[in-house]
């Protein structure tokens, strides 16, 4: 979580990873949009799934990068066939474009949301217009001392 407004320096805390370690520990696959995959490559950042089979959604054909694959077909067949592989969870790391995308197509199953406590103003959606309404469950909240509170549901299908 990094923005001009200083929010990571609010909810910084020393050792503190509020469970990403585990989370990431329970994915073998992530599915990221280009846009954000280039972001973090663009800060000179190492790319943190680098372990993980990735891939990264596009609409410009490139060679595969190691596990990186730049993927240019049907998200629903690709999800389709990383969950018929078995294995761990999938992990949709993305902006609104490729969140609203999965969502749209019926391909996410839960959402994890972190709530920082700042309120920015001005800033990037989380969802885009045009998605179907969509019922939660809450599966688990946790807050944390730093104030920011972690809200885990499940998307129930239709």
């Amino acid at each position: 979580m990094v923005n001009s407004c200083g929010s990571q320096e609010k909810v910084h805390i020393e050792g503190e990873d509020y469970g990403y370690t585990t989370f990431v520990d329970s994915v073998d696959s992530v599915i990221v949009g280009r846009k954000t995959y280039q972001w973090v490559i663009d800060q000179g950042f190492e790319y943190p799934h680098a372990d993980k089979e990735t891939y990264i959604i596009t609409r410009n054909a490139r060679e595969d990068e190691g596990k990186r694959h730049f993927y240019t077909g049907d998200l629903k067949q690709l999800v389709a066939e990383l969950k018929s592989r078995g294995g761990k969870n999938i992990y949709c790391d993305g902006g609104a474009e490729i969140v609203n995308l999965m969502l749209n197509q019926n391909l996410i199953d839960e959402i994890i949301l972190s709530v920082v406590p700042v309120i920015l103003g001005d800033g990037r959606p989380l969802f885009k217009n045009g998605l179907p309404k969509s019922e939660l469950t809450l599966l688990n909240s946790q807050s944390y001392a730093s104030g920011l509170v972690q809200l885990h549901y499940q998307i129930n299908k239709s």
